[in-house]
């Protein structure tokens, strides 16, 4: 259906030219803040300019109203130059009640753009948020900040007059408020309406009068900020000049179920995947899900370890077999993970990490896991492990990791982040053609009647990949340790070790296949900036700022954490220094310091968010050589 669009009214204000622009919209998590950050993203890529989102839920499904910890937040940086993280200080900050304001204005620049939904600000929510007097009122913001009060409420009100007359109610008028402030920001930043009206054509369809309001409410935003004398000026950032071909907007948990699809294509497997529901790693069974016409089964199990031990079954049985989850429910895969390292499957494990320990932080990022997988099962049980560097990045290393992990017979876990899987990106949508096939073969029937040996190895220590039903391969299979070459269960302590010395050696064979490390700057000078994960934006970011002031300094960035890079050891004796900044208290560092007994530097943090770049900058100056 179409919907009417009153014409705009035209005026004569100032446009100025600018570089970037990082933004955030925050009010209630009822107030529909992702919702309104995700379309002003979708708009924004069509445009042609580079993006780095960070959305920020409460923690809690449904928080009290009007409290701090119920506040809801979507941050947009947006560039006409290549940018890798969502912004430090904001440029605008977007409130819809004082909780918002409260907990965000500490991040907007002096002299940033501030606009509040003063209708948000009455007596109740002033209690609510901790509040005595209105921050609205006080001199503080007008001589800080560019402060606009705007009653939006009642201009949506207004907007809506004839949709109320025709019945529609106070409580759904109020919820269009958010594609007011959408509309607004749409006009300051020379954003068009049309991506938005479409969107809301498609997705309420068969509700013409919710389109109406929402249509309606978004117009009133951007005639306001067209006519109102409070703005005289808007701003506008031309494209950025990204590699030619055909892009989208990406988030890091749906760029993951797509590399998993491509990986089992690449591979020509069916896909399984077995999981239990977890933020922030559910998205990825919401979106393999909707892929059943592609030959994708995906299994809601009861609870974590049946999730884990469906997917070892499939991949016994000879299918791409995948589990996800998050940090907790990674602890209650454990055992099960230990299995699948004892039986030599290849198995994708996926830890979207969060902030811990137990349930700690579920909506709030954190890249705290990395001891757990490395080193958190019992016995000896080395595997393989990946991380993300990016929401794009997780595309790539689903099939990276798929590639090994049917290479070397064994589990491979991926590591990603609540930040790297809610954040978008745009990303360049390759051709089939162009990516690596991942082979993948089987042992053949037995038809000479000769002993199928399930433990026999080749170059890469790996075992053949057996299916069940095919002649001649029938075998032992179980947690209990295996003899060597004939499988079947061994006590012997020669056996042990010799298992336990060919697991560990098949693991650390695996960095023949993955290359040298690569480092950004010179190969040799003061400071060395060694990142993983989730951290790469900033890292990156804040090592180009520094290079730029002329100082010798230099970024690595790990993408196999287990093992590593063979000539990562090399590369470390080459800098005066080694700083690594972690979202965790030291992890990667302790790592370091033991196998390369290098006197690393760690720069820790465990607040829920990303680094800023400014911190970075100066921590490296902190850690230079005097």
């Amino acid at each position: 259906m179409s919907t009417t669009i009153e014409p705009v009214v035209q005026s004569h204000k100032q446009t100025t030219k600018i570089p970037s622009a990082t933004i955030r919209f925050a009010g209630d998590s009822g107030d529909g803040m992702q919702i309104t950050g995700d379309q002003f993203t979708r708009t924004t890529a069509l445009l042609g300019n580079d993006i780095a989102t960070f959305p920020d839920y409460p923690a809690e499904i449904r928080a009290p109203k009007g409290t701090l910890a119920g506040v809801s937040a979507f941050q947009v940086h947006f560039s006409s130059e290549d940018i890798f993280t969502p912004g430090d200080q904001l440029d605008a900050l977007v409130v819809m009640n004082p909780a918002a304001l409260k907990t965000n204005l500490s991040d907007l620049r002096k002299g940033g753009i501030l606009i509040c939904n003063s209708d948000g600000f009455e007596k109740k929510d002033l209690e609510l948020a901790g509040e005595t007097e209105n921050p609205l009122n006080s001199q503080v913001l007008e001589d800080q900040y560019q402060l606009f009060k705007v009653p939006m409420n009642k201009i949506v009100e207004i907007a809506l007059k004839e949709l109320k007359a025709a019945g529609m109610s106070t409580k759904e008028i109020d919820r269009c408020k958010n594609f007011f402030a959408l509309g607004l920001v749409y006009w300051l930043y020379g954003r068009d309406m049309d991506a938005t009206i479409r969107f809301l054509q498609a997705k309420f369809g068969n509700k013409p009068q919710i389109i109406e309001a929402n249509t309606k409410a978004l117009q009133a935003g951007w005639n306001y900020g067209e006519t109102t004398d409070a703005f005289v000026s808007n701003y506008k950032i031309d494209p950025a000049h990204l590699p030619p071909g055909k892009y989208r907007d990406i988030n890091g948990n749906q760029a993951m179920a797509w590399g998993l699809m491509t990986a089992a294509k690449l591979s020509d497997k069916e896909l399984f995947l077995g999981s239990y529901p977890i933020t922030p790693a559910s998205d990825i069974l919401h979106e393999l899900a909707k892929f059943k016409n592609m030959g994708v089964r995906t299994f809601q199990a009861e609870d974590e370890i049946a999730a884990i031990t469906s997917a070892i079954g499939a991949a016994y049985g000879g299918a791409m077999a995948i589990t996800t989850s998050s940090g907790p429910g990674i602890a209650l895969k454990g055992e099960a993970i230990g299995l699948a390292v004892m039986l030599e499957i290849p198995l994708l494990i996926i830890n979207i990490q969060r902030g811990g320990p137990s349930t700690g932080l579920p909506t709030k990022t954190e890249q705290a896991d990395l001891f757990q997988a490395i080193v958190g099962r019992n016995g000896e049980c080395p595997l393989p492990v990946i991380a993300a560097r990016g929401p794009g990045d997780c595309f790539y290393v689903a099939q990276e990791a798929w590639r090994i992990s049917t290479r070397f017979m064994c589990p491979v876990m991926i590591l990603s982040d609540g930040y790297i899987a809610n954040g978008s990106e745009p990303w360049l949508i390759p051709s089939m053609k162009d990516l690596r096939k991942i082979p993948v073969t089987h042992a053949p029937e037995q038809i000479d009647g000769s002993k199928f040996l399930p433990y026999k190895r080749d170059e890469y220590l790996s075992r053949p990949w057996a299916i069940p039903g095919t002649k001649g391969l029938m075998h032992r299979i179980g947690g209990l340790e295996k003899q060597d070459v004939t499988g079947n269960v061994n006590y012997e302590p020669d056996n042990h070790q010799h298992m336990t010395n060919t697991r560990a050696q098949k693991v650390e064979n695996v960095a023949l296949e993955i290359g040298p490390q690569e480092v950004e700057g010179p190969e040799s000078g003061d400071v060395l900036v060694l990142s993983w994960g989730g951290t790469y934006g900033a890292c990156r970011t804040a090592v180009e700022a520094c290079q730029g002031q002329g100082l010798k300094v230099a970024h690595a960035h790990l993408r196999w954490l287990n093992p590593f890079p063979s000539n990562l050891g090399d590369v470390l004796k080459n800098y005066k220094k080694v700083l690594i900044p972690e979202l965790n208290m030291g992890q990667l560092r302790t790592f370091i310091r033991s196998k390369y007994l290098v006197d690393a530097i760690g720069f820790n943090k465990v607040k829920g968010r990303p680094f800023a770049i400014a911190e970075l900058i100066a921590e490296i100056k902190r850690v230079l050589p005097k």
